[in-house]
């Protein structure tokens, strides 16, 4: 094959992984028809069979040694938002829990076991920090 077909089934391929959420397949294999294209152009005649399997060897060996890595480059990495984490939250008892204690108290319009983690009682009705939650049960601590 000429040099510019396969320039041309190389700009092919990677406007393909363009156009599609591949995952990056087509991208290197664009790469070797590309490759391919480069050793034509500078003058290395090589027969179509070599051809071929030159492009198949570099877009395959560059695919298994470089797929991976550039997935795990590009993939972003944001903090993932914890659903069931409650810290921070203001929670009311519902009746005086004693320091070590535990109790009721009010969340998100539910009914909670909930035990003091400070060193005064918790008032009914006071609003009251939750430190974190070990089961089913919140640590409270009185607001500072």
């Amino acid at each position: 094959m000429a040099w510019w077909a396969w320039m041309l089934i190389g700009v092919f391929l990677l406007a393909g992984e363009l156009l599609t959420p591949g995952g990056f397949y087509l991208l290197f294999f664009g790469l070797g028809a590309l490759a391919v294209g480069v050793v034509g152009v500078v003058g290395i005649a090589l027969p179509p069979a070599l051809q071929w399997l030159l492009f198949a060897g570099l877009s395959i060996g560059a695919t298994l040694l470089l797929r991976r890595p550039l997935l795990a480059r590009l993939q972003v990495r944001s903090p993932r938002a914890r659903v069931d984490d409650l810290s921070g939250e203001t929670a009311t008892p519902v009746a005086g829990i004693a320091p070590g204690a535990v109790g009721q108290a009010e969340l998100r319009g539910t009914l909670w076991t909930a035990r003091n983690d400070g060193v005064r009682p918790l008032a009914a009705g006071e609003r009251c920090r939750v430190v974190r939650a070990e089961g089913l049960t919140l640590v409270l601590m009185p607001p500072s």
